[in-house]
């Protein structure tokens, strides 16, 4: 059985339909979706992952009816100045892909800031929170930026492209974790995923506890990655 994964995405999908089977208002599943990312966090950190990413707004949420936009936007900036001093104490680096767009509330925006300030000199797990992404804005900007910088076409490479998106350092995702049995990649960083392992538990995300991800990373463990190539024989095993 393979090693862990190194680097875990979560698309933290079914906050609307948990709060509609329990006949209550789309913002209540998002309220309920809060204990679940504290409990993925803590389960990544003790599991020994080392990168957690956590998608938590699209560019293209901002198409949802304003009243959820803006209980979003009040809810997020709760959590955030909440849990801050907690990822502090457990040594977690967090920063956030994204927040580019002007309206994001500038004091979601500051309290953004001010959370990645705190952390930054951590050496723990990294969490990043995709807040207000699009993998095609990531891939159209880091284009952009080549093309700002005067590289010659015949001189970009994929490292080199990579070098130019947000957070370079980032490595690959190595498992995506999608909840609520949908199965889409939703524009979700496109560049890192290309070579993932994805995982789509039925539970909605506000259900998802500790025990729900670890299944997730066991599964992982079982998977025979081959990035394209053929699996080397073992013990004349021709699989």
């Amino acid at each position: 059985m393979r090693a862990g994964p190194r680097h875990v995405a979560c698309v933290m999908d079914g906050n609307g339909r948990w709060a509609q089977r329990r006949s209550l208002p789309r913002t209540a599943g998002h309220r309920a979706a809060e204990a679940a990312v504290i409990d993925v966090i803590e389960a990544a950190r003790a599991a020994g992952v080392e990168w957690l990413s956590l998608y938590a707004f699209s560019t293209e949420n901002w198409n949802r009816p304003g009243a959820e936009v803006e209980f979003l936007m009040r809810l997020v900036r709760r959590v955030v100045r909440k849990h801050a001093p907690l990822l502090l104490a457990r040594g977690i680096r967090c920063r956030f892909l994204g927040v580019s767009d002007p309206r994001i509330p500038r004091a979601l925006a500051q309290d953004f800031e001010d959370a990645a300030l705190l952390t930054a000199e951590n050496r723990g797990m990294t969490l990043t929170v995709a807040f207000d992404h699009g993998g095609r804005r990531d891939i159209v900007e880091a284009a952009r930026s080549l093309i700002l910088s005067g590289t010659p076409a015949d001189e970009v490479t994929e490292r080199l492209f990579a070098d130019h998106l947000p957070f370079p350092d980032t490595p690959d995702v190595d498992l995506v974790v999608r909840t609520s049995g949908e199965q889409r990649i939703s524009n979700f960083m496109l560049w890192q995923v290309a070579y993932a392992e994805w995982v789509f538990p039925e539970v909605l995300w506000p259900d998802f506890r500790a025990p729900d991800f670890l299944a997730c990373l066991h599964t992982y463990r079982r998977r025979d990655r081959r990035f394209g190539g053929v699996a080397a024989r073992t013990n004349g095993d021709p699989s």
